[in-house]
Formats: C-alpha cells, structure tokens, sequence
C-alpha cells in the first residue's frame, strides 16, 4: 500500500511539473496563472481524494482478512462446552496465527484432562467414602439385632466403626489437599536457582528417611541453574515421588534422587528399591492403590496435577537393572 501511494505521489509530482512548465512557456498572463492554480488545486483534491479511497477500501480488506481466523475461533469457542472440548484445525489458520491456536489446543487439552479427572474424583470419593459407611452401618445392624450383645462384641463393634472413621478421614483429608493443590496452581511463578531449593529439600528428606531406618543420597546437576517456577507445586510433587519411594523400600535400603539436563528437558528422578509398580495400572487416576499400599491413592493424582499447572511432565517406570520404581519429573528448558 505505502509503495502504491508513493507511486501516485510521484506521477503527481511529475504531472504538475508538467503542467509548470507548459504554463510558463505559453504564457505568463494572469489569466493563465490562475487556470494553472484552479488546475493544480484541482489536481490535487483528485489525487487526496483518490487516495482516501484506496487506503479505506485496503484498510477494510486488510480487517477482514485479519479478523477472519479470530471469528473462526470465536466460533469454535462459543459452540464448546465441558463435553466437547474439540482441539482446533491449526492448518486453517494463517501461519501468524499457528502459535495461538497451538497454545489454545494445550489450554483445552489441559481443561479436558482437569474435568475428567475430576469427574474421577468425585466418582471415586462417593464410592470410597461410601464403603466404610455400609461397613458401619451393618456392623451395627448386626450388634442391634442381638439381644443382649457382650462387652467385647460391642468393644469390637466400635473398634471397627473408629477403623472406618479413620479411612473416611484419611479419604477427606486427600480431597481437601486436592483443593489446596487446585489453589497452588495461582500462585505466582518465580525465579530460583533450582539446585539450591533441590540441595535444601533434600537435606529434609534425609532427616525423613533416617527416621524410617532408610537411608537417601542424592546428586544434583548442573551446579547452578535458574527457573521461572511454582515453588508450592514443585513441592508437592517432590514430596509425593520421596514418600511413596520411602514408603515402598525396606529398612537400611536407600532412595536416590538425581538432577540431570537431557537435551532442552531438565529431569529430576526418585530411584527407590521397592517393590515395583504394576505398568499396565493408570497410577495417575484417582484412588488407584498398589496391593501394599493402604494409601487413599491420591497422591500420584494431584502430582499429576501439579505437574500439569508446571507445564511439565511425571512418569513412573520400573527400573531395569533391579528392583524399584523411578519416579521422573520432566521440565521443558
């Protein structure tokens, strides 16, 4: 467009050049000066006006094309619902705006995986909570029904009402550290040298496993290295990856946790020698417990939460060369 109008800005300079000159060769009567002037003025209200016209109507065409791909997504956006959460076509829209629709497709992804885990939640908590429940509600039946119940039958009623109360607990507390988890993911991100709050934590964890008759080493790498991160998140996933590790390794056996750059990804590993884990379970979803464990299996779940407001990735794999899991939390450099 600025080449067109400076094209037109030229053939006028030259038209009125023209103009100039076979005026003052003809004549230079004060008639003829002022058909020059009304010729010029004429000329350039000609020009200006088409001029206007050029820049409005490429001004309008420009808008279109600009706005197009934006009402694409408007549309796309206003017909979705938590059901139909649908990535969108990156191919239809200009190359400009392939970086957003790839970011909004990680957002969708992110809210799909976010509601149907949630979903699983609550699904899971009512079951859970409810099985205890009927526990305590036939135990008691059960005693009601007898005439005259003896002393330990009734001891053993409430014993088994106090387990079932304590598995509730333990079911509610999770969901509540769900919802702290959920409010973590607000916190605001900042930059820390990574190894120094990996080299603090674990000096924590230390104390942790000595006071469990285990023991733990770690090895971090580089000796510097600063990152923009959720500091509570980050956290709450260590904690999670160093107790189920301690938690699954016998007595005088050791955890290790490793820091190490692999190409552009920073990944922190939990190496335990426990029992293992089943490969083919989803460990991610809720309430999804091993057979040693008597957890609420919640944990893994909110790491994987965590690790998803981080924008990074967890995984858990059996080790290789002997008994154990490692735990891996994978930062994007």
């Amino acid at each position: 467009m600025v080449s067109l109008v400076i094209l037109l800005s030229i053939i006028f300079y030259r038209y009125t050049l023209y103009i100039i000159d076979t005026s003052i060769i003809s004549s230079l009567d004060s008639n003829i000066q002022s058909q020059l002037q009304d010729t010029i003025y004429q000329a350039i209200i000609i020009v200006n006006i088409f001029n206007v016209v050029f820049v409005g109507i490429y001004a309008i065409i420009l808008s279109s094309i600009l706005t197009q791909p934006i009402k694409v997504l408007t549309t796309k956006f206003s017909n979705m619902n938590e059901n139909m959460l649908n990535s969108i076509d990156t191919s239809i829209l200009p190359i400009e705006f392939e970086p957003l629709g790839k970011s909004i497709n990680k957002l969708l992804m992110r809210i799909s995986n976010f509601l149907k885990y949630k979903k699983e939640l609550f699904v899971g908590s009512a079951h859970e909570l409810k099985t205890p429940l009927a526990v305590m509600k036939t135990k008691n039946q059960v005693i009601l029904r007898k005439k005259n119940p003896t002393q330990e039958q009734l001891k053993e009623a409430l014993k088994e009402n106090i387990d079932s109360v304590d598995t509730m607990n333990k079911i509610v507390t999770s969901i509540l550290a769900f919802g702290r988890a959920e409010g973590a993911q607000f916190e605001v991100a900042k930059e820390i040298d990574i190894i120094e709050f990996l080299d603090k934590s674990c000096k924590d964890f230390k104390f942790l496993a000595l006071s469990q008759g285990k023991n733990f080493e770690y090895t971090l790498s580089p000796k510097k290295y600063s990152i923009k991160i959720q500091t509570l998140l980050l956290t709450q996933i260590l904690q999670n990856f160093v107790q189920n590790a301690l938690k699954f390794t016998p007595s005088q056996n050791k955890v290790i946790l490793n820091s190490k750059f692999i190409g552009n990804e920073y990944i922190i590993e939990v190496i335990d020698e426990g029992i293992g884990i089943d490969e083919s379970r989803d460990l991610f979803a809720p309430f999804i417990r091993g057979k040693e464990s008597n957890g609420t299996g919640l944990g893994l779940f909110l790491a994987k939460s965590a690790s998803e407001a981080l924008g990074a990735k967890i995984s858990i794999k059996n080790r290789k060369d002997s008994k154990g899991a490692i735990a891996s939390l994978i930062l994007s450099k």
